[in-house]
Parts: structure tokens; sequence; C-alpha cells
């Protein structure tokens, strides 16, 4: 496969005087995009491109593959959607695009925006994920939606099982976190995909921490891609604040608390390894009166809607979440972000922190460290190229004042998982064959018990 490498201009725009120009002062139409859909932009309050949408809009609308690396929070849903529904609008045509999204809630997102671009020629999406009732999406399907945005298990099971649906005349396929589809969990579905698709398309790759050697994008099939990079690999963005907190890992709920009130007021998403610990901290958070939802992969689908609904319209302010929440998911009025489990690579890190500090606003990261997360930290620090600053002005006598309180509380949430069960538990596995049902994140750091023939069980 040809590297993505540096190409001739896009014959119908000028690329040097448009590189010559800030993004803030540059214009959708300045990269080729046609009035009607300026004005769309407009609407949305997209006032001028940003970075990797001026960067790549032309290229695309020039024919070209394109690899894009951005951070995130910059844009890049619109930069891969402006120049599909834009030739959309040229050749109206059912199962025009797919866009694939690791998970449930990132499709819905990325569908809410093309039908918001596109609302000026009435685009028609379908959103094609798991959770979801099979025959609902099939009948979605059969009206020969414009977009499908999918997770891959899920488009795979249509595509084998729903009669008279194919792919065969699609012409755009896009891989939102494509570092992340292109890895061996999603790889089997990605290849069996790719046999019964046209050869003849536009691919587009976007992620904020992908790299771009030859042997992992093999498998999307690029034809002469255009690398379009705007950011490092672990870069952030100025605008974000990033701080540590370190304390022995019995005291973690009680720093937690602590943070929370210092904080009181902040809309807050928390990260967590495990669907367990992500339960436990919500019910725990309730039980001091905190406005506390959780979100991870064993939840029901239209729960984890609803969670996410609650946090985006500020009935609730506390988010707590696996890394199911931490890829792509836009939701501008986040303030703080709490690593309570130390990411365990640079990559969970760049993406959980980049759900705060977004378009250019600002926000805080707070990222927990205990005896035992010594050495994830300082492999981050080393990819980021910095130091974690600390925590300031934490007071350890009003930390310690709130543990009898908070051990209640704990006591409090393990009766209500005892009582509600719990997460479904992992031996029960993905039984609608969705890939993101249960992330590869969630299952890391889950307990470990011994069976009564001592093997190993979840």
């Amino acid at each position: 496969m040809p590297e993505a490498a540096p190409a001739p201009a896009p014959s119908s725009i000028d690329m040097e005087a448009l590189s010559q120009k800030k993004p803030e002062d540059t214009t959708f139409s300045e990269l080729g995009i046609i009035p009607q859909l300026s004005e769309a932009c407009e609407k949305l309050k997209f006032k001028h491109p940003t970075e990797i949408q001026k960067e790549s809009i032309p290229w695309a609308l020039e024919g070209r593959d394109i690899i894009g690396l951005a951070q995130t929070g910059s844009g890049k849903t619109a930069a891969f959607a402006l120049p599909i529904i834009q030739k959309l609008w040229d050749n109206p045509q059912a199962f025009f695009a797919c866009v694939m999204a690791p998970t449930r809630e990132l499709a819905y997102q990325i569908a809410e925006t093309f039908e918001a671009l596109g609302s000026i020629i009435g685009v028609r999406c379908a959103v094609v994920v798991g959770g979801m009732d099979m025959m609902t999406q099939s009948i979605a399907l059969s009206k020969r939606p414009h977009i499908i945005v999918c997770t891959p298990g899920r488009l795979q099971d249509h595509l084998e099982n729903t009669k008279g649906f194919n792919l065969r005349t699609l012409k755009y396929l896009v891989m939102d976190e494509a570092d992340r589809l292109l890895d061996m969990d999603f790889g089997p579905k990605i290849d069996q995909i790719l046999k019964v698709i046209p050869r003849e398309r536009n691919t587009f790759l976007f992620s904020a921490t992908m790299t771009t050697k030859v042997a992992k994008l093999q498998r999307a099939s690029l034809s002469k891609p255009v690398k379009v990079e705007v950011a490092t690999k672990y870069s952030t963005v100025k605008s974000l604040l990033q701080y540590y907190m370190f304390f022995p890992l019995a005291q973690k709920d009680w720093y937690l608390v602590y943070l929370l009130n210092e904080l009181a007021g902040n809309s807050t998403i928390i990260f967590t390894r495990t669907c367990n610990d992500t339960q436990k901290i919500a019910y725990m958070l309730r039980n001091l009166g905190m406005g506390a939802v959780c979100l991870h992969g064993q939840m029901q689908q239209k729960q984890r809607l609803g969670a996410l609904n609650h946090f985006k319209a500020g009935s609730k302010n506390i988010l707590v979440a696996t890394d199911v929440a931490s890829r792509g998911l836009d939701i501008p009025s986040v303030d703080i972000v709490i690593n309570y489990d130390a990411p365990i690579s640079s990559k969970d890190y760049i993406h959980r922190v980049g759900r705060t500090a977004r378009a250019g606003r600002s926000g805080k990261s707070i990222t927990f460290v205990t005896q035992y997360d010594v050495e994830l930290i300082q492999r981050i620090e080393k990819d980021l190229g910095r130091k974690l600053d600390e925590f300031p002005n934490v007071d350890k006598n009003d930390v310690m004042l709130l543990q009898e309180r908070v051990s209640d509380a704990q006591r409090m949430a393990t009766l209500e998982m005892k009582e509600k069960g719990g997460p479904r538990g992992s031996k029960r596995g993905r039984r609608d064959g969705d890939d993101d049902g249960a992330d590869r994140e969630e299952k890391i750091g889950l307990p470990v018990k011994k069976g009564k023939r001592g093997g190993n069980r979840r």
C-alpha cells in the first residue's frame, strides 16, 4: 500500500494561499464547500473551519483517501461529514456512505452531526449498533438511508442476516477512532465487511491517537492516501490544565468525595476501569447527595443513552463511566475529568482528558495516583513530553474528616449492588454479536476468583 505522502494540490483550490491563512481567517467556501452547506455550518455556529477541517476538506472533495490525525475536540466529525454530504448533493443515492465507530454512543452522535449538517437536503441516517432491536434496524435499512452509522459487529450481523441488504453501491467508508477499529478486537469483523463492499470507494480514517504505520493501515485498503496531521500522536490542547493527586490506595474514595465537594457545581466525568466500580461509585455518590449517573458497556442501550442524556442536559452533573465514554463523545459543558483509576495507556489518557477543554474551551483533568500507579503515570508523562502538576491546596485534615461519612455511603452502595445484582457477569459475553458492548478496557482489572476446579473465572 502506498504511504500517505505529499501530493499535488487539489486543482480547484489554491492550497498554497490557503496554507498561509489561519483557520479563524478562513471560510468554508474557501475550502470548496457549497453555499448551502456553508449556511448550514453557520446555523450550527461553525463560524470558521478548524485546522483539521481546513487541511482535509479540500483533499476529500478532490476524491482522495484521507488519514487524519488531530486532537480531541478539534472538529474531526465535520471534517469528513461535509465532503460526503456535498458529494451526496451532487449524486443522491441510498447507502452512499458508511461510518464505523467503536462505541454505540459515538455512533449516535455522528448520526446527529450528519443530519444537522445535511438537513438542508434531507440527509437520512440509520444507526446500526448492538443492544437495540435487530428488526427495528432492518426496517430502517429497508427505507434506504443515505448514511449508515454503525458499530462493526452489528453491521456484519445485518450484512449476513438482513434480507436484501448490501453495500454494493457504497461510495464512502469512514472509520472514526480508526486506531481502535483497526486493533485486534474489531479486526476480524472489519475484514469480513471489507470483503463485501466495493474496492472502488473513498476511505477516510480519523483519530486523535493513530499511528500511520503501513502494517496497521493495510487492513483499511487505502489507495494513495493523503496524510493530514495537525497534531502529534500524544498531544493535548493548551487550554487543558492537567493535575495529579497522590495518596494511599485505601483513601481513594475519601479524596474523590473531597475533590467533588471542592469543585461542586462543575460538570464532571469520573473514569473508572471496571463496570463494577462504575456502578458502585455512582451509588456511593448518590448516597452522599450528589447527582451522579453511570455509564458502562454492560448496561442496556436505552439505559446508556438515558444516562448520557441526563448528563448532557445538566439534570445530573456527575457521570461515572468506563472507557466506553472516553472516545469521541462531544459534551461541550464538561468542566473536569477525574481519572479515578489511572489509564493503562497513554492513548486512553489522551481520549479521557479530551472530554473536557473542547473547541477552544478550558478544562481540568485530575488523575488519581496510588502507590501502584506510579509506573503508569511516568509512562504517560514520558509520552506527553511533560510532567503533570500536583493538584494545589489539598487539606489532608478535611479529607480525613470525610472518612466516616464515606464509609457509611460505601456500605450502603455495597448493599444496593447486592440487592440489584450489579452489572451482569462477563461470562454472558456479547449476546448480540456486537463488538462494542463490553470494551476491552472494561475487562481489564476485573477481580479474578478461583473456580472449584482450580481454573480462573471472572
